[in-house]
């Protein structure tokens, strides 16, 4: 199970770091480059984003990531098979992440079950209320794949509760309001946000929108146990190329 590989790890870190990518930006063999580059950084698992043409949760970056991925003939089909290739050649846990729509036109069980053979240990789909997702959960316990859902600073104690309750491998607290890659405000207000958060589940916590730099992981230590990161590495690769990727991440302990 995912929260018991993620336990494991957090007997020997105090914070573990989720990286997250488009599949297929700026390539799939960038793609490749980019998780082997994460990988011997010392990032602990990662979020495989399934290039979506609306992905509503997603600041412009990483909306035009997908975009470009989608522009450069990204096809749910070849995401699955880049999964079962990765799966296998890294040691770490892979999730999806993408949008409703996909595994809806997929069919849900067979989207399951498809990333449960490509070695995937969980899904995220941000878009997804819990009290439409029987669907979903179910093909998620047919398969033994972790159900991960969100927390928001605007969801009450007792909505968290009912989340947690559904949720499995661990819960998502973004860390503002808003899409991905706008400026966070690491402070008292996010303090006790996360302390309301960690209430309602035993659950292991990752906090991400806005995690930038090291000072952002640090601030986060003893608060959460996972740091997300996903646009800024974007920006990096955009930046100062594919080959940049790794010092960044190595950067953020």
């Amino acid at each position: 199970m995912l929260e018991n590989v993620l336990r494991q790890k957090l007997e020997k870190k105090n914070i573990l770091l989720m990286t997250h990518i488009v599949l297929g930006y700026p390539g799939f063999d960038a793609s490749a480059r980019i998780i082997e580059a994460m990988v011997r950084a010392g990032v602990d698992l990662m979020e495989l984003q399934i290039p979506f043409s609306e992905p509503i949760a997603d600041g412009p970056v990483i909306l035009r990531a997908n975009q470009e991925a989608l522009s450069r003939g990204a096809t749910v089909k070849r995401c699955m098979e880049f999964g079962a290739e990765v799966s296998r050649a890294f040691d770490i846990p892979f999730l999806y992440m993408t949008y409703c729509n996909i595994p809806f036109k997929y069919g849900m069980d067979r989207f399951a079950g498809d990333a449960s053979r490509a070695g995937i240990r969980g899904i995220i789909l941000p878009d997804l209320p819990p009290e439409e997702g029987r669907e979903y959960l179910d093909a998620m316990a047919r398969h033994a794949l972790a159900p991960i859902f969100i927390f928001a600073p605007t969801t009450s104690l007792e909505r968290m509760g009912a989340i947690a309750s559904l949720a499995g491998g661990f819960v998502y607290c973004v860390a503002r309001k808003g899409v991905t890659g706008a400026e966070t405000s690491f402070s008292r207000e996010l303090d006790d946000y996360l302390a309301r958060c960690r209430t309602a589940t035993d659950l292991p916590l990752a906090v991400g929108f806005g995690v930038k730099d090291r000072a952002d992981v640090d601030f986060l230590k003893g608060k959460a146990d996972i740091a997300v990161i996903g646009t800024q590495t974007i920006r990096i690769i955009e930046e100062k190329g594919v080959d940049a990727v790794g010092d960044f991440i190595a950067g953020l302990r």
